[in-house]
């Protein structure tokens, strides 16, 4: 494996007609990508219901997170992480149209249930 070296806020890309994932590092199980999002948000009545777990953590910006399940949507602000498990059903319901929102997702492999 070679070292790599980047800066996330390195050539952030313009985010204003849609929201831009890069992968940054995929390994076995693995898997981090940068999200520039500006204004966007999950179409209403759409869920993300992932197959793999999710920690996020919100480097700039604001975003509004919210849950399938009733639970008080999440405020995210600089700094902020929340960690997202296999198959709990979210939405993007806000993101900052007037500044870039940047986002670290780290993605890995739930456990297969037994049976």
């Amino acid at each position: 494996m070679n070292i790599r070296q980047g800066n996330v806020f390195a050539a952030l890309p313009a985010a204003v007609s849609a929201e831009v994932f890069e992968n940054l590092v995929e390994l076995e199980g693995v898997h981090i990508e940068r999200i520039v999002s500006q204004g966007q948000t999950t179409a209403q009545g759409e869920w993300y219901d992932q197959e793999r777990h999710e920690w996020v953590l919100l480097l700039q910006g604001c975003a509004d997170l919210q849950f399938e399940d009733g639970r008080t949507p999440l405020r995210l602000l600089p700094g902020d992480h929340v960690l997202i498990p296999a198959h709990c059903r979210h939405r993007v319901a806000w993101t900052d149209p007037n500044l870039q929102t940047v986002w670290l997702a780290v993605h890995w492999d739930a456990p297969t249930p037994c049976g």
